[in-house]
């Protein structure tokens, strides 16, 4: 991301030339990584002979968009980020310890690149500081030696708590726990949609007509506004999850007439063109989920399950690399992070496929470099039960919660498990270009940020638990995305 400074040489710049630059392409340059005073002088350069003054998107595109290049180009998946080689479960106090601890330093570094970083204070020297109030009051030097009408706080919120007038969050760093409330509309609706034991900033300033601190406004740690890596080459990843082999529900007829339409010799365009497959977990229903599973099975016996799992996606073309997540129904640990699902109980089957990729969840691959993250979504259950206005209905919305607190499962304690890893892996150090997810069975398609989000349903129809929490799924779909434009496109394999 482009530091604040540069940007504003590079706005200094493009002014002195008799230049604007639109309030969007001014957003996009700040999440570049590049050098955005060099690319406003080549913009310039390009548009001098134009009576256009304005820069826009569609300039700087022009600049850093790779060309389309000619002939067969070489298809490359690339693992970035695989949690199996680096689960190492400690215990107990200090283990859960150690993973807060590593969740605060992985994502203070993610704050680091923000200019209001510079200002943070500890929470300690805020908390028990009243000269630092009276400071602020008077518009005084701050900590940092500037002079400040406010003071900026940052760490894991540990509480939230909204009165009918107020919001008091609490938060804690290395140093002690700091309490602010506010009255303020907006920062209450931004409070309402924190999730407890992310990362926060707080921006604070001297009460009015009360003691002490208020909050004045509430930063995410947040995914910048990006433009993504595309593909050099027309190519296509199709996204699914949640196959539930196994079950009762399982739409077998369904998923076959999908693979079927993989290995097609039609003149589809689409399919001639597909290169990865990616699944995003539960490829099997599992044994002993939830009460009375077994009234629900076909197979009761988890190795048959992915037996039967394994002989489907054989089918799949061996051009057509697939990628493969475990899910909460899947063998092994269900405890995130997950390992991807073990050699021993699938009997070769999977790992046998020459044209097969197991990795644990979450994980982070680049196709054809793009940049995809694999998440199966546990913690999307958590984000919905907590956020208001968030249903099962419209899983995109939750996943964007999840990217604006650069974290896929902050809420601990409540129904996903989390182990206590040394290393806090479910923190998103990087930007995906497309965050992929399931668990939920409903398919959503959303952008954010220059992010394609892609909850991507399942092969499972509607099951007794489902009608009990009142979700409708929406199975036999699969969403194929053209990695060299990002633009998404649902097939139904329902008829």
């Amino acid at each position: 991301m482009a530091l604040q400074n540069e940007v504003s040489n590079a706005l200094s710049y493009a002014t002195s030339k008799g230049f604007q630059i639109h309030p969007n392409a001014f957003a996009m340059l700040k999440g570049l990584d590049a050098d955005v005073l060099k690319m406003i002088q080549e913009i310039i350069k390009m548009k001098k002979p134009t009576k256009n003054t304005v820069i826009v998107v569609d300039d700087i595109k022009t600049l850093i968009e790779p060309k389309k290049q000619e002939g067969p180009i070489e298809q490359t998946c690339t693992v970035l980020i695989d949690p199996t080689p680096k689960v190492t479960t400690a215990e107990g106090v200090e283990g859960y310890t150690a993973l807060f601890r590593s969740r605060f330093e992985k994502t203070m570094r993610i704050l680091a690149q923000r200019p209001d970083s510079k200002r943070i204070s500890k929470a300690s020297a805020v908390k028990h500081g009243v000269r630092i109030g009276k400071q602020v009051e008077r518009g005084e030097k701050s900590l940092h030696g500037a002079a400040a009408s406010s003071i900026i706080v940052a760490g894991l919120l540990m509480s939230k708590r909204t009165k009918k007038n107020d919001v008091e969050l609490a938060i804690e760093d290395y140093t002690g726990i700091l309490t602010a409330i506010s009255t303020v509309e907006d920062v209450k609706k931004q409070a309402s949609t924190l999730a407890l034991d992310q990362m926060v900033m707080l921006e604070l300033e001297n009460g009015k007509g009360r003691p002490g601190l208020t909050i004045k406004s509430v930063m995410m740690p947040d995914i910048p506004d990006h433009l993504p890596n595309k593909s050099k080459s027309e190519a296509y990843a199709v996204l699914i999850s949640d196959l539930h082999v196994g079950s009762k529900y399982f739409m077998k007829r369904e998923f076959l007439r999908f693979l079927d339409w993989l290995s097609s010799s039609s003149d589809d365009d689409i399919v001639k063109k597909i290169k990865f497959l990616c699944v995003g977990g539960d490829l099997i229903d599992g044994i002993g989920i939830f009460p009375n599973q077994d009234k629900e099975l076909l197979e009761i016996d988890a190795v048959k399950q992915m037996s039967h799992a394994a002989q489907l996606l054989a089918k799949v073309p061996k051009h057509i690399k697939v990628i493969m997540i475990p899910g909460n129904h899947d063998l092994g640990r269900r405890a995130l992070p997950q390992p991807a699902i073990p050699r021993k109980d699938l009997g070769e089957r999977f790992y046998s496929l020459e044209n097969c990729m197991m990795l644990g969840n979450p994980a982070f691959v680049e196709l054809n470099g793009v940049k995809v993250l694999m998440y199966h979504g546990q913690g999307l259950d958590d984000i919905i039960a907590t956020t208001p206005g968030l249903s099962y209905s419209k899983p995109a919305e939750a996943m964007k919660v999840l990217l604006k607190a650069r974290h896929l499962a902050p809420i601990y304690g409540e129904r996903t498990p989390i182990a206590p890893e040394q290393e806090d892996m479910m923190v998103i150090t990087e930007v995906p270009d497309i965050f992929h997810s399931g668990h939920v069975h409903v398919v959503d398609v959303q952008s954010y940020r220059g992010t394609l989000v892609v909850n991507s349903g399942a092969w499972q129809s509607q099951t007794k638990y489902q009608q009990t929490m009142g979700i409708t799924p929406t199975p036999g779909v699969a969403v194929i995305v053209n990695l060299a434009t990002l633009q998404p496109v649902m097939y139904d394999f329902n008829q």
